[in-house]
């Protein structure tokens, strides 16, 4: 290869015996037997061990009593069997090691922060320290992971036709449901760029401009919380095509991610995925992204309920309940009627039948023998119930579904869901404002026979909206766009937005729609989440190699960071700082 290796340490075989080989890498691992010096040299393909005898090679072994963990090191020698009794089966390089004739430091390390093979480092610690941490297996394995699915999908888009075009980073703000991080520019003080949150109108207009099947793998932007599956910057796999239904955008997805699991060598899902209808996810699980892995699937109540003697259920407008497969005592019920409220439920009715099916429950008696009998469930469970709001009691009862699954253990770890869900409603409103809000973004189609819905009824409309689901985690989200500029016109008005102020924002784009506009969809995939669910992880943060904290601070480089007041005149910015 050159003159500082002939191969890998990992490649190191008994195929070499008798080769005299050079390899370089970092010392893991430094043993001194009395007169033998044993090291363990470590590239990103594995260890092979060294030998260095004092009698054979003493200007090594003058080398080798300097090495120490971590040091980079040059090593020349000859491949040979090890003995039976040193053969290390634990490692592909076990049946040989290297008897060493040339030894060189090559770069010297101080003690390091902490060690590489200790697996309790808290992670702010493996962050400041990011380049002693990508040394480490987990991040090796997952970052070269990333690489092969990025290949992968790259392979699959271009195979089916797809072009790679980049799209810009400094762009026009757009709501999409978060917060824009602004880009001031120096030669037009007091103006600012946003960074994309997506290529969404850029590659909608690609369709516009009969590019017919556009993709990149685009960096994006959000000023949101972050969480284990956020950042502030992520990638995702944009595309989009012209003149699709919904089940050819569908089936791209599903190509890719069947070719994704291809590459790693596991068994990929079989196609086509499952599909659900939002309503119906709502229903059952309480989520958008349900996690089908398990049952504890929520039951309605509210009809069984509407005459009852017991307030709580006569008077809310939605009741429904979950049936856990376990008894709770009432310090365990208080537990999880404290958690239903931390998610905003007033609270937790319940009925308990224990082991041999007697009832118990402080709200039996107001209960009648036909709701009673509607309830029954096998001894030794119990029944749920949250009451309120029909939006309250989703959120509480999927969220409650959720923490009763993984308490209890009922999650099947061993497997792979994947599952669309569709049929979104094409507005919600937001309870802050009472306006009708997007559910998906502002350009997404309304489901073909609803638009007039968008001025009569928005809370009706549906749309052709539809998310790709896996083991609870959203991957990404896609439509059939808006491809005519009146009914794009319509959409921004239902939002409360005036002709003035979507002239303002959107208007090259609405005269883009104007200039013979083709139906289109597409999707966007978040390549983070996709990973880290094929590497088994549950933070995004390990497969990312520099990620921001939680608080939004990257530990490695210190930043953010103040700017000086030469470079804030410059842009002709003043700060405010908040107060406390």
């Amino acid at each position: 290869m050159n003159r500082w290796r002939d191969l890998y340490c990992g490649e190191v075989s008994p195929e070499r015996v008798g080769e005299t080989v050079s390899v370089a890498g970092w010392v893991a691992r430094r043993r001194d037997h009395g007169g033998l010096i044993f090291i363990d040299l470590r590239d990103h393909t594995g260890i092979v061990q060294l030998v260095v005898n004092p009698d054979q090679a003493p200007e090594a072994a003058k080398v080798a009593h300097d090495v120490r963990s971590e040091f980079v090191v040059h090593a020349r020698g000859e491949v040979v069997r090890r003995a039976p009794e040193a053969v290390n089966p634990n490692i592909p390089t076990g049946e040989v090691e290297i008897q060493v004739g040339e030894l060189e430091i090559v770069a010297r390390s101080e003690p390091l922060p902490f060690q590489l093979d200790d697996e309790g480092v808290e992670e702010p610690t493996r962050l400041r320290y990011r380049y002693l941490d990508l040394r480490r297996d987990r991040m090796q394995r997952n970052l070269r992971l990333s690489a092969t699915v990025i290949a992968a999908i790259r392979r699959s888009m271009e195979e089916q036709g797809f072009i790679d075009v980049w799209t810009p980073s400094m762009t026009l703000g757009t709501p999409e449901g978060a917060r824009d991080f602004l880009v001031p520019v120096r030669l037009q003080p007091g103006k600012f760029f946003a960074l994309a949150q997506s290529p969404q109108l850029f590659k909608q207009t690609f369709m516009i401009g009969a590019l017919d099947r556009y993709y990149q793998i685009a960096t994006c932007w959000r000023d949101e919380d972050l969480r284990a599956d956020r950042q502030f910057e992520f990638r995702q796999l944009d595309l989009e095509l012209a003149f699709p239904t919904r089940e050819d955008v569908l089936e791209v997805l599903e190509e890719v991610v069947v070719a994704s699991f291809e590459a790693l060598g596991r068994q990929p899902p079989s196609r086509p995925f499952p599909r659900m209808a939002y309503a119906d996810a709502m229903l059952r699980y309480g989520s958008d992204k349900p996690d089908v892995r398990f049952g504890l699937e929520i039951q309605d109540a509210t009809e069984v309920t509407r005459g009852s003697e017991f307030g709580v259920f006569a008077g809310a407008r939605t009741v429904r309940y979950i049936v856990v497969p376990e008894t709770f005592s009432r310090g365990e019920l208080q537990k999880l009627e404290d958690f239903a409220k931390e998610w905003g439920a007033k609270g937790l009715a319940y009925l308990v039948f224990d082991e041999s099916g007697e009832l118990r429950s402080p709200i039996a008696k107001f209960l009648s023998d036909e709701e009673v009998e509607a309830f029954l469930t096998p001894p030794g469970s119990t029944v749920l119930f949250v009451a309120d709001s029909t939006p309250m009691v989703e959120r509480v009862l999927g969220a409650l579904r959720l923490h009763l699954g993984q308490q209890l253990e009922l999650i099947d770890e061993s497997r792979d869901e994947l599952l669309w869900v569709l049929d979104f409603p094409l507005f919600l409103e937001d309870e802050d404002t009472g306006r009708w809000t997007f559910v998906h973004h502002p350009f997404t189609s309304p489901l073909e026979g609803h638009e007039d819905l968008i001025d009569t009824d928005p809370g009706a409309a549906l749309s052709q909206h539809y998310d790709l689901i896996w083991n609870g985690w959203e991957l990404g989200s896609g439509s059939i766009r808006i491809h005519r500029q009146e009914i794009q016109e319509r959409i921004f008005r239902a939002m409360g937005m005036t002709d003035e102020e979507a002239q303002a924002k959107f208007g090259w784009f609405l005269e883009a729609l104007r200039m013979g506009a083709p139906p289109h969809g597409g999707f966007a995939l978040g390549i983070e989440r996709f990973v880290a669910l094929l590497a088994g992880e549950s933070n995004i943060r390990e497969v990312i190699a520099f990620p921001k904290t939680a608080s939004g601070s990257d530990p490695l480089t210190g930043a953010p960071a103040p700017a000086t007041k030469e470079r804030l005149d410059e842009l002709g910015i003043s700060v405010k700082t908040p107060k406390a």
